[in-house]
């Protein structure tokens, strides 16, 4: 039985309507007491949908732990390449930080996360919220994130399942077929080269798995700019294991350290908004 209640909202955007999919936790915190996360879905920034929330690690941040969030349906890149998805989750942050009230969080303790291309969204909110200044992040989640759309070690004749380097090269090349000249930081946040100034960082990722080492360079890199940051590394080529093995007794491992790391932001973690 769900510890959240499932709502859907839609708010205005230049092109039409975005749907939001908003857990609300059925034994709600104080308001002072309750993050805001902003959670990004995963599938290459080509597939997936808003509803998966239901079964990432975003569910237990509202059903055990008492958070809101807000799952947005941002546009995808088979439609919609890059900077589409990108502007879409920051019009949903700084709707969230404008309405915390309303949903009932507290905008000191706002957060995003996400699985995969979704890690890479929330790497991209954090580096656009540092950059324009409109709302400030207290903690971010990017988990096993895309985030470089170069190949690396891991990512370079990779045959893992369910992600492997042909489907890593078919996804940047969409993502990003109307970009001309050197690709933005803000589509593949691996490029960039000042990290200052970023929230503090949890993540995780398996040892063999494309993004292994876009992971921990993006981790060490938030370390020497000063910015608190952890990657957990797991003994798995398989991407998403978390999600798609729930059962395994690595994922359990993966799973508990996640909520832990999250409870400690959740307690100590803030940002002032402007």
């Amino acid at each position: 039985m769900r510890g959240y209640t499932t709502r859907t909202l839609a708010i205005p955007m230049s092109w039409g309507t975005m749907k939001l999919t908003v857990l609300t936790p059925k034994t709600r915190l104080p308001v002072e007491n309750t993050p805001g996360v902003l959670w990004m879905h995963g599938g290459g920034y080509a597939t997936g949908f808003r509803q998966m929330a239901h079964f990432t690690r975003a569910a237990a941040l509202a059903g055990k732990y008492g958070a809101v969030v807000v799952s947005p349906g941002y546009r995808m890149a088979g439609r919609w390449p890059y900077p589409a998805a990108v502007e879409d989750c920051y019009a949903a942050l700084v709707w969230m930080k404008a309405h915390a009230g309303e949903l009932g969080f507290d905008p000191l303790r706002l957060m995003v996360g996400g699985e995969s291309a979704g890690g890479g969204l929330a790497a991209s909110m954090c580096m656009m919220a540092r950059d324009r200044g409109d709302v400030a992040i207290a903690f971010q989640m990017p988990l096993y994130p895309m985030i470089d759309d170069r190949d690396t070690e891991s990512s370079r004749r990779n045959f893992s399942l369910p992600w492997n380097t042909l489907n890593n090269h078919a996804a940047w090349k969409l993502y990003l077929r109307r970009v001309e000249g050197e690709t933005p930081v803000y589509a593949a946040p691996a490029r960039q080269t000042n990290y200052a100034g970023l929230p503090p960082c949890y993540t995780f990722v398996g040892e063999r798995e494309p993004f292994y080492c876009e992971t921990l360079s993006y981790v060490e890199n938030l370390k020497r700019a000063g910015v608190r940051a952890e990657a957990v590394v797991y003994p798995t080529s398989v991407h998403a294991f978390d999600m798609l093995m729930p059962w395994r007794r690595i994922s359990k491992r993966a799973i508990a350290a996640f909520e832990a790391a999250y409870c400690e932001a959740a307690e100590h973690a803030r940002a002032e908004q402007a």
